[in-house]
């Protein structure tokens, strides 16, 4: 098992900046992927930023040039610095570590902690 424990998030105006963080423990693979996914209500859970062990990254087109992701593998932490927030980035956003190995992929969740844009 894989637990996950985010920090951050919380109420900001339009413009505004937020950072999320959320640590990992368990049993990891030494192969994992890390990232954040984000839940408004009415809507599917989309993902907003991804991170590989070696450092690529991935990001959804509304969050492009505005959110980045990063991560310490040696605390096994990954980071969400929001800048220019809007009020549709409100949602709940949930840490995700995804276990890889050859023929196997393990997903595990964060509780999810809220944040809203709002003036």
């Amino acid at each position: 098992q894989v637990q996950l424990v985010e920090s951050g998030g919380g109420l900001v105006q339009p413009g505004g900046s937020l950072g999320l963080s959320c640590a990992a423990s368990g049993s990891i693979f030494r192969s994992y992927a890390m990232g954040w996914y984000r839940q408004a209500p009415g809507k599917q859970r989309e993902l907003v930023a991804s991170i590989t062990n070696g450092g690529s990254t991935n990001y959804a087109d509304s969050v492009k040039g505005r959110f980045t992701i990063s991560r310490d593998n040696g605390e096994k932490r990954v980071y969400l610095q929001m800048n220019s927030l809007k009020p549709e980035d409100t949602a709940v956003y949930y840490c995700n570590l995804r276990n890889v190995r050859v023929g196997l992929t393990q997903d595990y969740w964060g509780q999810g902690t809220q944040v809203t844009v709002s003036s």
